[in-house]
């Protein structure tokens, strides 16, 4: 009868799931929605599509960068009219 040979197991952990990678379009989105706004949202359009298509990581940012860019435009369309507005009232 032959005696049972002990091999020990290594129960370590397993490793890290890999992160899903960020969208490069994202990352673009949110920095030129700061530059300029109109891009930002272009970008961020393509960049959630590109993200919905790939499961790739970078919603969040997508998403910041149109919320920056749609407020950044509106924000400059009122000061626009505020403006105009107080330019035609001295004029009158």
């Amino acid at each position: 009868m032959s005696t049972p040979q002990y091999q020990p197991q290594y129960q370590g952990y397993a490793p890290a799931p890999a992160s899903a990678k960020t969208n490069t379009l994202a990352i673009v989105a949110l920095i030129s929605s700061f530059f300029i706004s109109l891009l930002g949202v272009i970008l961020g359009h393509v960049a959630l599509g590109q993200i919905k298509r790939t499961g790739e990581g970078g919603r969040g940012l997508a998403i910041a960068a149109l919320v920056i860019g749609y407020a950044s435009i509106a924000l400059s369309v009122v000061l626009l009219i505020v403006v105009l507005g107080s330019a035609a009232a001295s004029q009158a």
